[in-house]
């Protein structure tokens, strides 16, 4: 399972250990219809448009 969440995050160009060390920080959090923000994918996208908004 490990090796499925690593690759699925190289496969997104996301870091896996910056992603999983997020995701372990907040997934005890998060509401049950917010998790799919944490989906490599979705959190990339995420974390790209904070950054962007913590630029302007």
């Amino acid at each position: 399972m490990m090796y499925t969440l690593i690759a699925t995050c190289k496969l997104n160009d996301v870091d896996p250990l910056v992603w999983l060390t997020d995701v372990l920080t907040r997934i005890a959090d998060i509401s049950q219809n917010r998790l799919h923000e944490l989906l490599p994918w979705t959190w990339k996208h995420l974390r790209e448009k904070i950054d962007t908004a913590q630029a302007a």
